[in-house]
């Protein structure tokens, strides 16, 4: 994609959405971390379907402490790996406790030395709590910055580096949402929608998928 063309990429998608947030549902920062540290190799809507039962019995650090790991595992069974995110999740709520008086940090240092919380899930809270521009790459934006070549890179990291770079400040703030919401129904990954594609005269996309039934 060429330096000229990501500007007007940025703007189709912003109006297309004009206020875009994440699909998961929360109230607060620690409901936003707990539901991102659940939502590895897990999809939002089973996440979402977990929390609203789990969050009005226990929606802080010191009410998942009281709350246990069994009773915890008991909500969040339905989501894979879900033994091991409540071991990582209770051990995060000590740490918040113990650390930062049950608040969540807005540094991604502190962030990042929690239990479970890696680079991408630190960029989420970051973004959608606290309003800083960063760039949460998970599978979807990896994707769609290779495959429309606005910001090839071989691993995440590379992809964010490229992104941070190229992304136009005025659209920084919510690119990652668009960015995920783009690949998640659209640039999907094994056919592309590309006839439902409202950015398609700006992608490198070379083999582009034709309506289903077209000749």
């Amino acid at each position: 994609m060429k330096k000229d063309q990501i500007e007007p990429f940025f703007a189709t998608l912003r109006a297309a959405n004009p206020l875009p947030t994440t699909e998961l549902e929360f109230t607060t920062p620690f409901e936003l971390l707990t539901a991102v540290l659940l939502s590895a190799q897990a999809t939002d809507v089973g996440v979402n379907k977990a929390t609203r039962k789990l969050f009005p019995v226990a929606n802080t650090p010191q009410a998942l402490l009281d709350l246990g790991l069994e009773r915890l595992e008991e909500y969040i069974k339905t989501i894979g790996l879900y033994r091991t995110k409540a071991r990582n999740l209770l051990k995060t709520c000590e740490i918040l406790v113990r650390e930062h008086g049950g608040q969540v940090p807005r540094t991604r240092e502190a962030l990042e030395s929690l239990p479970g919380v890696g680079r991408k899930t630190a960029n989420v809270v970051l973004n959608v709590a606290f309003g800083e521009e960063t760039m949460a790459v998970d599978t979807h934006i990896f994707r769609v910055a290779n495959r429309t070549g606005l910001a090839p890179g071989k691993n995440p990291l590379e992809v964010e580096a490229a992104l941070m770079k190229r992304v136009p400040r005025e659209y920084l703030a919510d690119a990652h949402h668009w960015l995920i919401l783009h690949g998640r129904y659209v640039c999907v990954a094994r056919t592309p929608r590309c006839w439902e594609c409202a950015v398609i005269q700006y992608c490198d996309y070379k083999p582009k998928t034709p309506p289903p039934g077209a000749s």
